[in-house]
């Protein structure tokens, strides 16, 4: 049998022990030691890990076997490893977190079949390499979930459709809002912390971060970046809508396959994914536009509310097929091996019920002046234009209108924004310019520069139509907070 070293460092951490193949031998044994460091193996006298599941900034796991169980249970060990270079504030940090997990776990994990129990939590004082001194290592003990992550899912078998991520919503929110009624917000939800086991239930992991809910309680900074909310990474109050802010970006990750920096639009402080998937049902991709709403106010409020508007979703009725293998319950462990597919929910069809925000709400301000004043200058100069050519009458007053029309569309459909209007604003304006018969169109007696007097229509048609687009956007902003 082979025995992983759990001592950080150690040259040859796996040990080899014939004699551990005996179950008795392997239940009686006192003690075994690393062959390389000396660390004892058996942790507690009771915990033998058999290999390295992972290792992250402040942590390793491992798998392993509990020897004072009929079956040799399986389970996770994690130990407390942090980084070597860090200062004793963030020391401290660290290991309150590692704690904290063990606290969660005792509490939330024995009460819940899909938060995973915690079986020991316990420190171990060993000799050091160094003569004459010793180390501390602090140990948690925690159910092992037989599956895979939804990162290990997506990189198996590919993007989740509609049906593959209502599934798992479905699943993990009921969790999600039991921890929410012991007070807790869990404050890092991510694919790597929702696993599902080979049965098909889906667990929600990593406790390390949670956090009672206090009233004016700050966050302490600590998140994963593109799934936390503004508010947690401003280090403000957080709420149980911030976990919802991070299940919906994991959604959209599983929906898409790309990160969530290559979802979220910077310039216009908003997210932009459904143009990233091929087909999303539209219910769902309202249900998850509000929850990422950056305000917390305007999300939902509670696991609660995000079921009963997923319960109008209206999909289909196959099941969700998501490519795994199973491994048979009598087969030796397999980290790599993953669950069975799994039959998507149907419930009966429904009218929507959160209905598509508006077009106004899906641009940020920023772009809606900027679309004006964009709009207002090519109005000018489509004016001067058409003024020229046709004279003022009532057919280029039509052709001018219908113009601007096409021009809002455009922007409305996303068809044309951000630097095309800059690009499409200078060569409207030298076009203008340069084309002799608009020029002497307006070289009248009274206006000696030409160019002065083009731009200053365009530009006064653009400040017009800026003021008059903030006046409509602050009456939109006042009523929508109490309609």
């Amino acid at each position: 049998m082979d025995v992983y070293c759990t001592r950080p460092g150690c040259p040859k951490p796996v040990n080899s022990f014939a004699d551990l193949d005996d179950p008795a031998t392997f239940k009686g044994v006192q003690q075994k030691y690393c062959t390389s460091c000396g660390m004892p193996l058996m942790l507690a006298g009771r915990y033998v890990p058999l290999k390295l599941l992972g290792q992250g900034g402040f942590g390793a796991a491992f798998l392993a076997r509990d020897r004072y169980t009929p079956g040799l249970r399986q389970c996770v060990v994690k130990q407390f490893l942090p980084s070597a270079n860090l200062s004793p504030s963030q020391l401290q940090t660290a290991q309150d977190l590692f704690e904290r997990e063990a606290q969660a776990l005792d509490e939330l994990g024995n009460a819940h079949p899909q938060i995973p129990d915690l079986f020991a939590f316990f420190e171990l004082s060993v000799p050091a390499w160094q003569p004459g001194k010793q180390e501390r290592f602090f140990y948690l003990v925690q159910e092992f979930i037989d599956g895979q992550t939804m990162e290990q899912e997506l990189e198996q078998t590919g993007v989740f459709s509609s049906e593959a991520v209502l599934d798992v919503l479905t699943k993990i929110l009921p969790v999600l809002q039991f921890v929410h009624n012991q007070g807790a917000i869990h404050r890092d939800i991510k694919p790597t912390n929702i696993m599902r086991h080979q049965n098909g239930l889906i667990y929600l992991l990593d406790f390390g971060a949670v956090r009672q809910v206090t009233k004016g309680g700050k966050s302490t900074g600590i998140y994963s970046e593109g799934y936390a909310p503004p508010e947690q990474m401003n280090g403000s109050e957080v709420y149980p809508s911030s976990d919802l802010y991070a299940l919906a970006v994991t959604s959209i990750t599983l929906l898409t396959g790309k990160q969530p920096n290559d979802l979220y639009d910077a310039y216009s402080n908003s997210w932009r994914w459904r143009d990233q998937v091929a087909e999303v049902n539209p219910v769902l991709a309202d249900v998850l536009d509000r929850m990422l709403q950056a305000t917390p106010s305007e999300r939902f409020q509670s696991c609660e509310e995000v079921l009963q508007a997923l319960s109008q979703v209206v999909i289909s009725r196959q099941p969700v097929s998501r490519k795994t293998a199973f491994q048979p319950a009598n087969s030796p462990f397999n980290p790599t091996a993953l669950p069975n597919s799994l039959a998507s929910p149907t419930p009966a069809p429904a009218p929507p019920a959160v209905p598509r925000r508006s077009a106004i709400a899906s641009f940020s301000t920023l772009e809606l002046l900027a679309g004006a004043g964009f709009t207002g200058f090519q109005g000018g100069l489509l004016a001067i234009a058409l003024a020229s050519v046709l004279g003022t009458t009532l057919i280029s007053a039509g052709f001018w209108i219908v113009l601007l029309v096409g021009l809002i569309l455009a922007q409305s459909r996303r068809i044309i924004e951000r630097t095309d209007l800059a690009i499409l604003a200078g060569l409207s304006l030298a076009l203008v310019i340069l084309i002799a018969p608009l020029r002497s169109a307006i070289a009248t007696p009274l206006v000696g520069n030409i160019l002065l007097t083009i731009v200053a229509i365009a530009v006064v048609g653009g400040l017009t139509a800026i003021s008059i687009t903030a006046l409509f956007r602050l009456i939109y902003k006042l009523l929508s907070r109490f309609l």
